[in-house]
């Protein structure tokens, strides 16, 4: 069922428009290997945000894809920075993907899983204190003890002086989460990519121009050039792009 402000595939020929919930759900469909996919959205001049927030660059066509992406996995990985700035509240989902969920034997919701270092976060935020599924925590053996946190979330140390994302993904492959898909921000992406762990990238370029001052959508320290090849191109009515590169 298509609704909204309607969306096509460009590429790969032949060209299919407008393109239903079914149809782009096979195009981001779950993989028969566990998978780390990133999904960011960019102004047309490499901006992450305006005025400070992601919103803003963010319209009717990337929030379908982006509760699609949420639907098909298993894990929702933020960084406690992003989970700060942005608000976020408890990863709930509605009745129509609540039930393809159930069909193809998943839990209702996926686990959100928060990656800090330092333990800086407030258990009475909505995505800790209001979440369906009990949420984990990766950070460090040296972050503080936080026993009001663990009240309502599962912490995992793994690394002594930073967090060892090898080591994390490993840990929620372990309990099942294999498909996971992470939201950022900007420093957790770069960390991911030096250590050769992003297998995908969807990214949405906004028809915006945003101007000068915001950051790319990666940072941190610098890191090889890593080849990801273009897996479709997306077009919706409003000028928006949605682009999946991935590896073999």
């Amino acid at each position: 069922m298509s609704v909204g402000i309607p969306i096509g595939r460009i590429w790969p020929a032949p060209p299919a428009r407008p393109l239903d919930d079914d149809a782009l759900t096979a195009l981001y469909a779950r993989a028969d290997r566990p998978r780390l996919r990133m999904n960011f959205v960019t102004s047309l001049d490499g901006a992450v945000s305006v005025d400070g927030y992601s919103a803003g660059l963010s319209g009717e066509p990337d929030k379908r894809v982006f509760g699609l992406l949420r639907m098909l996995c298993d894990a929702l990985v933020v960084a406690a920075g992003t989970l700060r700035h942005e608000g976020y509240r408890a990863v709930r989902l509605d009745e129509r993907r609540r039930a393809w969920r159930r069909e193809h034997g998943l839990p209702e919701y996926p686990t959100l899983v928060v990656v800090s270092g330092s333990l800086d976060l407030d258990p009475a935020q909505a995505a800790f204190a209001d979440a369906p599924v009990r949420p984990l925590v990766l950070t460090r053996a040296e972050a503080p003890r936080r026993p009001d946190l663990e009240k309502v979330a599962d912490v995992v140390r793994l690394g002594t002086d930073r967090v060892d994302l090898a080591a994390g993904l490993a840990e929620l492959r372990r309990r099942g989460l294999g498909q996971l898909l992470c939201e950022g921000g900007p420093q957790l992406f770069g960390a991911l990519t030096a250590a050769d762990l992003v297998d995908e990238l969807c990214l949405t370029v906004a028809p915006l121009l945003a101007g000068a001052g915001p950051g790319r959508i990666v940072a941190g320290e610098p890191s090889p050039p890593r080849r990801l090849p273009l897996r479709h191109v997306l077009a919706a009515d409003d000028g928006t792009l949605l682009l999946r590169y991935a590896r073999d």
